[in-house]
């Protein structure tokens, strides 16, 4: 057996890299965890927030998670938020998160 054919069969009998994947998909429903804050407002905590993921970013980890606030937390945000939101042309009722900003809702 030539080393050619040893590195080649080698080569063909490995398993493939493994990707990262995805940990929380479109639908499910997220809880920020305390020490979060808004990535455009430093001074404004998302600590609690519950959202539903409806975008997953990214080929690689870490993927950005896209989240729309429920309708609970959306009637409760300061308007001072949505005013500088939407001074800044921000969409108050999402965020971009990672994946270790926030756990399953369940």
């Amino acid at each position: 057996m030539s080393s050619y054919s040893t590195a080649t069969d080698a080569k063909a009998t490995s398993a493939p890299a493994k990707k990262k994947t995805v940990k929380h998909k479109v639908g499910a429903h997220i809880r920020v965890h305390d020490s979060v804050n808004s990535p455009d407002f430093p001074d404004i905590s998302f600590a609690g927030w519950t959202a539903k993921v409806v975008e997953v970013s990214g080929k690689k980890a870490p993927f950005k998670y896209f989240v729309e606030w429920d309708e609970d937390i959306v009637s409760a945000i300061p308007k001072s938020y949505i005013d500088r939101c939407e001074a800044q042309q921000i969409y108050y009722r999402w965020a971009c998160l990672t994946a270790e900003e926030f756990s399953s809702a369940k």
